[in-house]
């Protein structure tokens, strides 16, 4: 349909809305040409020729034959010509809004990849960067300092399990329960985008291979207490060489476990059977402290005697060794001097007794009726009597009781005796 064909009827259509319609245009035209303002719409064919003059003008393309004496076919050149110029104007525009869409900016501790027709052409840095737009070229912007994290084992919270991943079997055949969480870093943003599909499902499948090959070389006792570290560092290496060997293009930073138990099913037997480990460990180290105790002691002990035996015998054999070389010295002065050697060997053996025990003194003289003196005795109650005085004043002073005679060691010296050995002595000094 002709564009001038189309203008007429929407103008015949709204002539029809005109509520002076059926009037005569006549009068229309006359106040045109008086220059008042018609009170009807505006015409739709007037507002076209100023869009297109304004357009010609902005563009240095102005109408020469313009205006409203010329004919019905220029005035139709003219629109098709304005019309040219509009569709001309809105596709540079477009074009430049397409040509602008091919820029992007990428951020610190990024890469861009840049794709072309599908196939990856270049990688970009930091910073404002270009490509021709779709559909010739695409980018995939890539974090590469984030630290990405895998949950295996539960998500999102340790409670939420997931037993098909977290249940391996050890190398002595125990089920264990295990949760970790693997963190790492990408270093080859090609590699990221274009070797796998999905390659965070990558990185989860390869850490459950991981783990269960480290587990499955591990006793459960080894897994559940003293060995969690170095499950996790095992598991660690053998991750980086499984990604590595796939090109997967990620750095594994670190293995953490967030859980490590038997099966619920078996929860309480497990718990009886390692009280029952710890009862045995503690028993273990009582007897190992008892032990410790006691041996040192018997062998101190037992030391202690040796060292007592030795010194007895070393006592003994220097004392008899002594009273040898003593009687030997005293063989050579009785040889000299027996009487006088004698006497003194007397005195000095007397002298040792009496030293050591009780003295008795006994008056056979005089026929006294106390018969046993025991001078020690009466000494110590003297001294005893002494204080018993000084503490306690105003108690009267207690009798003294001497000990029977049959406790008393007898030493009876007469004084025939005493006058005896006087008289042989003296003989002896004269023989002399």
């Amino acid at each position: 349909m002709p564009f001038s064909s189309l203008k007429k009827r929407i103008g015949l259509k709204l002539n029809l809305n005109d509520p002076r319609w059926g009037s005569d245009n006549k009068d229309g035209n006359k106040q045109a040409q008086e220059g008042k303002k018609p009170d009807g719409p505006p015409d739709l064919d007037q507002l076209w020729r100023d869009f297109n003059q304004r357009l010609n003008s902005m563009f240095g393309n102005r109408n020469r034959n313009g205006g409203s004496g010329g004919g019905g076919n220029g005035g139709g050149g003219n629109d098709m010509r304005g019309a040219g110029i509009t569709v001309g104007a809105v596709a540079a525009v477009a074009g430049l809004i397409w040509l602008a869409s091919g820029a992007f900016i990428v951020q610190e501790g990024q890469t861009g990849v840049v794709f072309t027709f599908g196939q990856v052409s270049h990688t970009t840095g930091p910073g404002f960067n270009w490509r021709w737009p779709y559909p010739f070229q695409s980018d995939e912007i890539v974090n590469l300092s984030q630290v990405r994290t895998v949950e295996v084992g539960y998500r999102g919270n340790i409670r939420n399990k997931q037993a098909r991943e977290s249940l391996m079997l050890t190398d002595d055949e125990n089920i264990i329960d295990i949760q970790f969480a693997v963190q790492y870093k990408l270093k080859d943003a090609v590699q990221w985008l274009t070797i796998n599909t999905d390659p965070q499902e990558t990185v989860r499948q390869v850490a459950e291979t991981a783990i269960r090959e480290t587990v499955g070389r591990s006793k459960m006792d080894f897994v559940l207490y003293e060995g969690r570290e170095k499950v996790a560092y095992d598991t660690q290496r053998l991750m980086q060489s499984i990604l590595d060997s796939y090109k997967v293009g990620a750095t594994i930073t670190n293995v953490t476990m967030q859980g490590v138990q038997p099966p619920e099913q078996v929860q309480a037997a497990f718990d009886d059977a390692v009280k029952a480990g710890q009862d045995r460990e503690r028993l273990k180290n009582e007897g190992q402290a008892y032990a410790n105790d006691v041996i040192p002691k018997a062998r101190g002990y037992a030391s202690r005697l040796t060292q007592e035996a030795e010194a007895y015998r070393s006592q003994v054999v220097e004392l008899a060794e002594g009273n040898a070389a003593r009687f030997k010295s005293v063989l050579t002065e009785y040889q000299k001097a027996p009487a006088v050697t004698r006497d003194r060997l007397y005195l000095d053996t007397m002298q040792q007794i009496f030293s050591s025990t009780s003295k008795v003194m006994v008056d056979s003289r005089n026929g006294s009726n106390l018969l046993y003196l025991p001078m020690d005795k009466l000494i110590a109650q003297a001294a005893a009597a002494d204080v018993a005085k000084a503490n306690a004043t105003s108690q009267p002073a207690q009798p003294v009781l001497l000990p029977p005679t049959e406790s008393i060691p007898q030493v009876e010296i007469s004084g025939r005796a005493r006058d005896s050995r006087s008289r042989d002595a003296s003989r002896d000094r004269e023989g002399r």
